[in-house]
């Protein structure tokens, strides 16, 4: 790992989870963050997920999903036994995560939340998630994305 700490390169640490810092050139108000990363990582959408926070039933969780996709809020709200599931408005992923948005990651939150990884990232050989700071990412193993965040591996598109 090179010189990052932030709560997300901190927890993997404690939890011995290996990965690799990448840094890039974050475009403010640019909308698709994961897409941006994608393009400027020079990896496929698939590789490189996207961390969002939906309240499910009016509480929060944690979705990770690849860039160029969708969530779907039926198999969110399916995943997490719940009724009814909306995106989270911004301040709100904020203030549940302690991260700004654009740096959402599924580590170092302020308290964890439920989390759904969309199960075909399993497939890909490495993923990178946001590393909890804008033009961050962090690349490792999907089975240890899915294990360290205690994550459901899900139908999440």
């Amino acid at each position: 790992m090179s010189g990052r700490s932030t709560p997300a390169t901190l927890a993997l640490t404690r939890l011995g989870v290996a990965f690799d810092v990448a840094t890039y050139d974050y475009a403010p108000g640019d909308q698709r963050v994961g897409l941006q990363a994608a393009e400027a990582l020079g990896e496929p959408p698939s590789r490189v997920l996207k961390t969002l926070v939906a309240l499910l039933d009016a509480k929060p969780v944690c979705l990770i999903l690849p860039s160029d996709r969708e969530a779907s809020l039926k198999k969110v709200a399916a995943a997490f036994g719940g009724k009814a599931a909306k995106m989270a408005p911004p301040a709100d992923a904020e203030r549940f995560t302690g991260h700004k948005i654009g740096g959402v990651s599924p580590f170092g939150q302020k308290r964890r939340l439920p989390t759904a990884m969309e199960a075909d990232a399993l497939a890909e050989p490495y993923v990178y998630v946001n590393g909890g700071q804008r033009g961050l990412q962090l690349r490792l193993a999907p089975g240890d994305l899915r294990r360290a965040a205690e994550a459901l591996a899900v139908s999440l598109t």
